[in-house]
This record gives C-alpha cells, structure tokens and sequence, in this order.
C-alpha cells in the first residue's frame, strides 16, 4: 500500500493559537486554513438521489451526531440549495484505496467525497468527530480544513472472545459501533473454547445444548451462578454480521482446533482421543483435549465449517492452532498409527497435516485459512495467513516463507492486560500495557526486507475474557486503548506524535461519555506518593504527584473538598502534617477533567496497610493475575492479585518498631486454572494443620517466624486473619506464605495491616 505524506498546518486567520482537531484516528493529510462552517439543526446532509449506499451513510452520520451532540441534521437528495454536508461516491475521486476519502469545509459546508462506499464512510466518521469536540451540544463550528485520507493497514482488527465469557448480542453490538467508530475493520470473533461453544450448528445440536454450558466452581455460592454459558443462534448470527458489514466490518469466526476442544468433546467424546466426555471446562488456562485424526472427526468439522461458510461471507476462516498440548495424541496408539500411516516425523507435522485438511477444505469453497503462530510448527500450506500472537517472531518467519502475517502479540496487544499497576484497577493480567505502549507498537518487524514487509496485512489487539465476565469489564479494558491501536493501524507511521494524540483524546473521551462507554482514566488518574516510613517516623509527608502519561495539569486539595482546575496547581512536592487527606486530578488544557478525582489518606494506620496491588511476588515465579471472588462477577472490585504458581506475596519494608500485631483481609478463591506441562512448577509449602496457615517470616520466605494464623476450614469467602506478631525492631521485609493444600482453593489477600500496641487485640 503506497503511504501518503502527512502534512499538518494549522493557520486560523486572526488565533493566536490553533488548537488539535478532535480527530482519532489522525488521517493522513490534513490542511487547515480559511474560514470554517457552522453546523446548526437542521443543517441538511445531501446524497445523490438513488445512492442506496450513500443514504445508508447519511442516515448513521446524522443519528451518531444527534445521540453525541444533540444536533439534529436532515438527510436530503440532492441537489439543495445552500449550505450543506454533502456525501459523494465519485469514480474519479482522488484516492487510491477503497478505504479512502477527501473531505473539505468551507463556509458552504463539508464535502466528503469517495470511489467506494467504505471510504464515504469513513469521511462521514471523520465529519462526526469534527463536529464532536470535547464540549458542548447543539450548533458546532467546524473549523474550514482539507483533509485526503486513506488507512495504512488493510487489517485493523480487534478480537472479541465470546467463549470465554458471553457476550449478548446487543453487547456485541455496542462494541462493533465503537470499532466503526475507530476505524476497525475486521471483528476476529472467537466463538469455541475449552470452556464453551457458542455458534449454534443445526446439524450438531449438542454443541450448544451441553458445550456451551458450564458448571462454575463453587456454582450456587456466594453470587456465582449454578450454571454459566449461553450460545448464538444462527440468525441472531446472521443479524451481528449483517450489522457489522453496514459498517464496513468484517467478521472472522474462530473455531480453535486442534486443542482448546473441551467444550466439543464435552459434547461428542467420539471427537475427542480418550472416547470419554469430559465436562466443559470450568477452568482457565491450557486444556489437555484435542480433537482426534480419524476420518470421522475431520469430517464432522467439515460439515460445521459449511454451516460457519453459510453465515460468515469472510475471506477468512479462523481455525486457531494455538496451545494444542500433545499428550493425548502421544498416549493414543490409534492416533499414532494415523501419524505413522502418514509418514509423519511427530505430532507436530500430525498438527500441521490437521490443519492443512482444514486449509484444503477451505480453499475449495473459496476461503482461506488464518491461525496462531503455532501453525508454522511442522510446515504450513502455502496459502495460510499467520497470526502472530507469541511475540513477533512467528510473523517474521511467516513472512520470510511468503505467508501474509497479521501482528498480534502478547502482552504489547493484548487487552486484557491491566492498563496500569494502579491499586484501584478491576481484574487482569500483568506486566500491564499502558495507552502510550498500544501507540508506540510498530507492526512491521524492522528485520523484514522490504518485499517480506508486503505480506504485514495488519495489527490487532485482543480482548480474552477469562477474567472480564461483563461489558463492562471488557470496555475498562479496552478503551482508550482502541484510540492508540486505531491511530498505529490506520495513520502514516511518520505521523504518529504521542503528544498530538493525548491532545487530541479528551474530545474522544467526551464521545465515550455521551454513550454510556465505560472507559478507563487509569492513563490520566493522579498517583499520590509518599515514602511511607519516613512520613510513619516523622509525622510529616513530602508528596508527589504525577499520572501514567505524564499529561495535563495536577491540581490538588489537602481540606476534603473535591479539586478542579480551579484548585491549587502543583508544581513541586509538598510537605504535609499528619493526618491529612490529600485529593488530586488532572485536568486539559481547557480545564476539563481527564479523570475521576483520586484521595490518599495519609495518617499512620493507611501508612502501615498495603493493598493486594502493593504487595510483590516472592522469588521464583513472576505470574502475576488480578482476580475477583468469583470467575462470574457481576461487579468490578474487589479484586486480588494472585501468583497461580506459589501462593505468597511480601510486604516490602516494613517499619516494624512498635508493631505487635497483623491483620490481613483474605479471601478463598477458586484455583480453576488448567496448567499442562507448567502444573509441575506449582510449588506447595509445608502445613501443620490440613486447611494450611497463613505464615509470616521475617526478611524472607525462608526467615524467622514471626506469626501463624490458623485458615478458617469453612466460613464465608472473604475473611479477616489477625494475631500477634513477633516484636521487631527497625525495617524488614515480610514474606506471607499459605501452606494451604495446592489441590485446595488459592488465598488472596486484599490489605495487609501492622497494628502498634494501641489498635492490636
């Protein structure tokens, strides 16, 4: 794809300044000079009479503007006298991709002008965010601009995993409007895992009757659901994909082979190895069922790939490939003397053969295939299209042997990464992506010639949600996020300017409001820091203040009211008494709020308390998860971050002089997590009774002992340990070990607290 120059002047006749257009993604040219266009009610916008796809445009342009700026505009044919937007599909438009547009404001109105019906929709988009500024409703002045744009990738994709957690179709929906509004072009769909199937198949009814149904552990208690799941029937498949392509949005079913197959197996064990019915998995992580080789079962998921054909027109077929663990294939003497028949050196190239039938199948009904990076594992057919998710390494190898690539990796583009290590953050994986991370990523590997840089199709971000079981969950996630990915995909990678996007968000972020778009402030929310010990020893504290972007102006309080732009602005740290309670938030240039005002008390009991997010790993093992109670929560907190791997976190420097007691707020989490060949690093403490204790050592996991608190055997979920602690003099490390049993629930702990001799027992 031929990248088009950027060229971005700004000269309003009579400014002093000229402030960023509100536009995310950037286009490609923009010139800005002249005078501008008032866009009042009732401003009509024009089509050409009979264009169905125009009218289609208009019609979205003008409910978009109407819900997000209370400006009702009249869609009209044309021609109509006066001042106007005007939407035109032109042949001789001048732009080289279908996705292109030129879009021009006058004093007579906006122009968009394009070849293909997708380019009209995407000016009308970049029209929408014109007239969409960070505030106000009603009547807009548009500022008079030139703007000719066209994307830089063709796949600008976003992953949506329905198995893990289910979406309803209206919720689908909700995400598939703000990927139009980003730009985003392909919805990845991933519809079938371990843990459900969720696309009906008429001619296997029992794919959804038990496979897309779940028993949750601990199902019935404490708010988790007796049963958990749901499915898509076929048209309300039908309706989401022909509402996505009204939006120029393709769909990709996924269906995972040949592992992540629980849920299949689950129900018909004849597709499976063992010939026994597992239950749809209730856990996360790496399952160890996979589909079996023989003629039967490639020829039950051939009759399932004609009725996904019949509903998703895509080029593409997703058929997934990743984490397929082989220790079923190895154990099976059947499936051995079908890798041997074949002539196959082991159960990799079986992998690859599997998936070849798959691919084979496909092309001969004019599909292609697309899967994990797994799939180059044993050889891959020429006409595969790898998704690269495991670093970028598989799409530099796809594209040095020809195949088209799509860049995915973990953790850079993976969305269910926290977007920050702050304390008052729902549930993910960390290390955390921050937004400024999302933008920074570069799609094309610099190692790629520039021949292998050609099969680059494009980038994604994903969003698995075996730890975002609501809407909500899944829109902290992913947005602002989706303003950085949009802009890295669609925007000449000369133009991307970190500092120009951060300007240019608090308008986007304003969109997300006015739709009820629960996003995340995480990149702009204020961090009140203090050195904890010296504020304990002193009575005093020196405070500073800064957010993740280092972006906009922290003002602060230090009296309980609410700080505003309007409050003291902070400039250097400050030296506070104690106790005190200090608030702050950042603000735009314009002094609107980039974020929810953040408080910090700062008196001696908060100072000697840390929250689950401040407590570290112990040595050995760097998985780190933020969980809530349930694996089915319904709400945001509490959360807890946990080590799968060893069930012990360390409070770091603790100033121990005076401290004769600790109190820990816990909770009994399931350990629903399937590890394959990693279960054998679970490592597992010694107890003295058989619910385990709650063991606090001394500068080390392997220290003295300091305090055992006793596990309660029963008892509601969260729970409060507290007892006596060993007297100690000046700063140490404590290391807080369970020994409960590994095959038992895993302990989290949401605050631990030291308590002098005035607050201990």
């Amino acid at each position: 794809m031929k990248t088009i120059g950027f060229i971005f002047c700004l000269a309003l006749a009579g400014a002093a300044h000229a402030a960023a257009l509100p536009l995310l993604p950037m286009p490609a040219q923009v010139t800005v000079a002249g005078d501008g266009f008032t866009v009042a009610a009732n401003t009509p916008i024009v089509v050409d009479a009979g264009d169905g796809a125009a009218r289609r445009t208009a019609d979205y342009l003008a409910d978009l503007t109407a819900r997000t700026r209370h400006l009702p505009l009249q869609v009209k044919d044309g021609p109509v006298a006066g001042a106007a937007i005007v939407l035109t599909r032109d042949p001789q438009a001048p732009v080289i991709h279908a996705e292109g547009y030129t879009l021009d404001v006058t004093p007579q109105g906006i122009r968009v002008v394009a070849r293909e019906e997708a380019g009209l929709f995407y000016g009308a988009i970049t029209a929408w965010q014109l007239m969409t500024p960070a505030h106000g409703t009603g009547d807009v002045q548009v500022p008079a601009v030139h703007i000719r744009d066209e994307p830089r990738f063709a796949w600008r994709g976003f992953m949506l995993d329905s198995a893990r957690h289910f979406q309803a179709p209206d919720e689908v929906r909700t995400l598939i409007d703000q990927m139009a509004q980003h730009k985003l072009n392909v919805l990845h769909w991933h519809l079938t895992d371990d843990q459900g199937w969720r696309i009906e198949i008429k001619r296997y009814p029992d794919l959804t009757r038990i496979g897309a149904w779940r028993t949750p552990p601990d199902a019935g208690e404490d708010g988790e659901p007796q049963r958990y799941g749901g499915f898509y029937t076929q048209d309300e498949i039908r309706a989401i994909v022909a509402y996505a392509a009204e939006r120029h949005i393709t769909v990709v079913p996924e269906l995972d082979m040949p592992g992540h197959a629980q849920a299949a197996v689950a129900s018909y064990p004849a597709l499976g190895v063992t010939g026994q019915r597992p239950p749809v998995s209730p856990d996360w992580g790496v399952n160890p069922y996979l589909y079996n080789v023989d003629d039967n079962t490639l020829h039950f998921l051939q009759n399932v790939l004609d009725e996904v054909m019949a509903l998703f027109p895509s080029t593409y077929i997703h058929v997934g490939g990743d984490e397929a663990v082989k220790d079923q294939w190895k154990a099976s003497a059947a499936v051995q003397a079908r890798m041997h028949a074949l002539k196959l050196k082991d159960e990799n190239a079986l992998q690859s053969w599997f998936i070849g039938q798959m691919g084979q199948y496909l092309a001969a009904h004019g599909r292609r295939l697309i899967g994990w990076d797994e799939i180059l594992e044993g050889g891959l057919p020429a006409s595969a299209t790898v998704m690269s998710w495991r670093g970028t390494q598989g799409a530099i190898d796809a594209a040095r042997q020809g195949h088209d690539v799509v860049l995915s990796p973990a953790p850079q583009l993976y969305l269910d990464q926290m977007q920050s290590d702050r304390a008052d953050e729902t549930t993910g994986r960390l290390p955390s992506t921050s937004l400024e991370s999302f933008y920074t990523f570069e799609a094309v590997p610099k190692v790629l010639d520039a021949a292998q840089a050609k099969h680059v199709l494009g980038m994604q971000a994903n969003m698995w949600t075996e730890h975002m079981p609501t809407l909500r969950h899944i829109e902290h996630a992913v947005f602002p996020r989706m303003d950085a990915l949009a802009e890295a995909a669609w925007t000449p990678v000369s133009a991307h300017d970190w500092h120009g996007f951060l300007d240019r968000l608090p308008a986007q972020l304003a969109r997300y409001r006015a739709q009820d778009i629960a996003y995340a402030d995480s990149a702009f929310a204020a961090n009140i820091v203090v050195d904890r010990n010296a504020a304990i020893s002193s009575g005093q504290a020196t405070v500073t203040l800064d957010n993740q972007a280092n972006y906009g102006s922290l003002h602060y309080t230090t009296d309980g009211s609410t700080p505003d732009a309007s409050s003291p602005l902070y400039v250097t740290p400050l030296r506070v008494s104690l106790p005190v309670t200090i608030k702050a938030v950042a603000t735009a240039a314009d002094g609107s709020l980039l974020a929810a005002p953040r408080e910090r008390v700062l008196d001696v009991a908060s100072l000697r308390t840390r929250s689950t997010g401040e407590l570290e790993n112990c040595p050995g093992s760097d998985f780190r998860l933020r969980v809530q109670p349930t694996p089915d929560a319904t709400t945001l907190a509490p959360s807890y971050l946990i080590n799968v791997f060893d069930n012990c976190r360390l409070y770091r420097a603790a100033k121990l002089d005076g401290i004769e007691a600790i109190r820990v707020d816990a909770a009994r989490l399931p350990r629903n997590y399937q590890l394959a060949h990693e279960a054998k690093l679970v490592k597992e403490h010694q107890a003295a009774t058989p619910q385990g204790e709650l063991v606090v050592r001394l500068d080390n996991c392997q220290g003295r002992t300091l305090a055992t608190l006793p596990l309660p055997k029963d008892g509601p979920a969260r729970f409060t340990l507290q007892g006596a602690l060993a007297r100690q003099a000046g700063v140490h490390d404590l290391c807080l070990v369970f020994t409960s049993p590994i095959s038992g629930p895993i302990y989290g702990v949401g605050a631990v607290s030291l308590l002098s001799a005035k607050l201990a027992p």
